[in-house]
């Protein structure tokens, strides 16, 4: 156990603290990070032996959100947390992707960084602090970590870029740039924004960049102080003679395998010439080691014709796209669909409405609570021509649907304008790199297809990067599955015609410059401009009119005072709504009140019903209404649910009637006129103004007796015998 010791340093005018030595004893390494009230702890513990048979960097980040760092208990029937929810997933993604590349492929010993959230204020998010945490730890431990690296997110709040903005204010302002680099350059970049321009985004990164400097070097101090000393790492040797071996093997044969333009064809020409390989070197060498060095050869052969010719396999110039095709309206019974085709990558979207009841109820630690927009991206293995296992939603699938949901989200109408809850499902048919570009596409277009009105068409493409040691580098525009795998970096932007929407930067490197980044930046710009064209020409914006599958949502406003009455005792009144009606019915607090319906009818009755409920009756407004009772001097009309009204006797027609009963019974519907509401809200109707037009109605006198408009029966007896003809005019008040 080392002493406990703290590093201090301010970062947007907080304090960033790291203490060690006082928790987690055991772990290789461990510390605390606290920035305002939130605080994490990070460990690292690393394999005392290599993994045998792994050709891996065997690399494992666990983010562990604990409930009652909020003071909450989990939600669910046992009360204890589960398995990590989407935010935790992207957390070990963020963190996992900057401190990769800074670790030797060599090592194969096992390495888990495993962050356990203590404390969350709710203001400052503790993703930022598990990738500082992680980095310190990681300099601390005897692995081989060419860090340190730190990250920051920046915001944009009233024209101004901010250094880590609050939890709040982001939920206001969708600026949100997150930024993780070394101290030569940038190793990560996640983003999210509402059509941010290119030259904001750069002036955020190279913001971030020099914030991260002064946690750089504070770990920098950590490090000093209490950094073990570095393990070796055993270089991976490969045999010269079978390299040669290999290199006379294949001759011409691997120039013209990579050089088909068609992901299939050139698929089958390696096949064909490892397996020939195999045959010819199979008696001297494993089959594990030629291809090996093959791919090697294919690297080499890819990144020689990119930094030296400017060419690339397919035959594409650096920043030409690949064939496009976009079709909308594929599903007959689906709310809304769209397929994008670019060169052999193939997403399939479909956009499906709700009400507001099917929102996703989030129980984690940070402040939201539902999710009215959710994305999900599926990726078979069919969609790779394999046949592999189907299970549970890895966390690249994750991250990618949260790459295209959050470039999308920016363009949906707000919740008052459209209160549904929309979720959209991507699923990849053939994949032939940047899938998740391909489905930010095909749900831009399947939102359009559905009718949801949003601000505009969303595109997005992959950006590549190959560099060498001379400094050399080329951008690609529209990487390809082989450009990705042999590049150096992967570069997803996605947008409108008026901004960047959503941005994600992963590299193989130690990092790369604020230049390059810019260059990039612009290049995406061209080809997302391209490809929104391509788009416009299926469909250019939302139809006016949603699928007739599709629910309809009515939104309606009652007074708060009248929210009970909308429910009723333990819900009855509106769970017999719904029933009557085949609605769904969601109140919110303030009086909204949303109906949701498969056809027009079903929601008018219940809309009905509800302002039934909740209305009052007015002077002079007709109403048609059922007989609700028959009394000696006059009948009950239910003008509304729940609220009746006295017809007089004298106001029954337009003539003297001697007997209610001649002119109405029970269950008879009629048509009345509210004439008078007395001081205690009792409502006198007239059914013979409704037939006499210019019949006006005696003046009231006396409102403050009760007794006027409902009399008991001995005071109704004695004052108008049932024998006697009913005057002309109204009663006294």
């Amino acid at each position: 156990m080392i002493e406990s010791r703290s590093f201090e340093c301010q970062v947007g005018g907080r304090n960033l603290i790291i203490e060690t030595g006082k928790l987690a004893g055991q772990a290789d390494a461990a510390v605390t990070v606290r920035y305002g009230d939130s605080l994490v702890l990070v460990t690292v513990c690393v394999g005392a032996q290599p993994r045998e048979g792994v050709d891996f960097l065997p690399l494992t980040v666990d983010y562990e959100e604990r409930m009652y760092a909020v003071g909450k208990i989990p939600g669910g029937f046992i009360r204890r947390e589960g398995r990590p929810g989407q935010d935790a997933v992207l957390t070990c993604r963020m963190t996992d992707r900057p401190l990769r590349p800074l670790l030797p492929k060599e090592w194969r010993r096992d390495i888990q960084l495993v962050i356990t959230v203590l404390s969350s204020d709710q203001e400052n998010d503790p993703d930022i602090l598990a990738v500082i945490g992680s980095s310190a730890v990681l300099s601390m431990s005897e692995v081989p970590f060419a860090g340190p690296a730190s990250a920051v997110r920046v915001g944009y709040i009233d024209g101004d870029l901010v250094l880590n903005p609050t939890m709040p204010q982001l939920a206001e302002n969708p600026f949100d740039v997150v930024v993780a680099s070394t101290k030569e350059s940038i190793a990560m970049i996640e983003a999210g924004a509402s059509e941010a321009s290119e030259d904001i985004i750069s002036q955020a990164i190279q913001l971030g960049h020099e914030a991260n400097q002064a946690i750089i070097k504070l770990q920098e101090e950590l490090q000093q102080a209490f950094g073990k000393a570095k393990a070796e790492v055993v270089a991976i040797e490969v045999n010269p003679e079978m390299v040669s071996a290999v290199s006379t093997a294949t001759g011409d044969k691997l120039i013209q395998a990579l050089s088909h333009p068609d992901k299939n064809e050139r698929e089958e020409g390696l096949s064909a010439l490892k397996k020939e390989l195999v045959a010819s070197l199979g008696e001297y060498y494993s089959a594990k080691e030629i291809f090996s060095v093959m791919d090697g050869k294919i690297k080499s052969e890819i990144r020689a014709n990119l930094l030296e010719k400017k060419q690339r396999i397919s035959g594409r110039s650096l920043t030409e796209v690949r064939p496009l095709d976009c079709e909308v309206g594929l599903l007959p019974r689906t709310h809304g669909s769209g397929l994008f085709t670019r060169g052999q990558t193939q997403v399939l979207s479909i956009a499906t409405l709700g009400s507001t009841r099917k929102e996703q109820m989030i129980d984690g630690i940070g402040i939201e609570e539902t999710k009215r927009f959710m994305h999900h991206y599926n990726f078979p293995p069919f969609s790779v021509g394999e046949a592999g296992r189907i299970g549970t939603t890895g966390r690249r699938e994750i991250g990618h649907g949260a790459l295209a949901e959050r470039s999308l989200l920016p363009v949906l109408p707000k919740d008052e304008d459209f209160p549904y809850t929309i979720r959209i499902v991507s699923e990849v048919l053939s994949s032939s790199g940047s899938t998740s570009m391909g489905s930010v596409c095909a749900s831009s277009l399947s939102l359009m297809d559905a009718g949801i009105p949003i601000k505009s068409a969303v595109a997005g493409i992959a950006m590549g990067l190959v560099t060498d040691d001379h400094g050399n580098h080329v951008v690609l525009t529209d990487i390809e599955d082989l450009e990705d795998y042999h590049g150096d970096v992967d570069f997803k932007v996605a947008g409108t015609a008026e901004g960047i929407t959503g941005m994600q930067m992963d590299t193989k490197l130690k990092g790369i410059s604020t230049e390059i980044v810019t260059e990039a930046l612009m290049q995406a710009r061209e080809a997302r401009l391209f490809i929104l064209d391509k788009m416009a020409q299926t469909i250019s914006a939302s139809r006016s009119d949603m699928s007739p599958y599709a629910p309809r949502v009515y939104k309606i406003s009652v007074a708060q005072e009248k929210i009970g009455a909308v429910i009723g005792p333990g819900g009855k009144t509106i769970r017999s709504i719904t029933e009557e009606t085949k609605t769904v019915v969601d109140i919110d607090n303030d009086g909204t009140v949303l109906i949701g319906a498969t056809d027009e009818a079903s929601a008018r009755k219940a809309i009905a019903i509800i302002e039934g409920l909740t209305k009052e009756a007015e002077v002079g407004t007709v109403y048609t209404g059922k007989v609700s009772r028959i009394l000696n001097f006059g009948a009950m009309v239910e003008i509304l649910p729940g609220k009746d009204g006295l017809v007089h006797i004298s106001e029954l027609a337009d003539y003297r009637v001697g007997n209610v009963e001649d002119v109405v019974k029970v269950g008879d519907e009629v048509t009345v006129k509210v004439i008078d509401i007395d001081n205690l809200g009792r409502v006198n109707l007239s059914r013979r103004a409704v037939l006499d037009h210019d019949y006006q109605p005696a003046e009231s006198k006396g409102k403050s007796e009760p007794t006027a408009a409902y009399p008991f029966r001995s005071q109704r007896d004695s004052r108008r015998p049932q024998s006697s003809p009913a005057p002309r005019d109204k009663p006294s008040h």
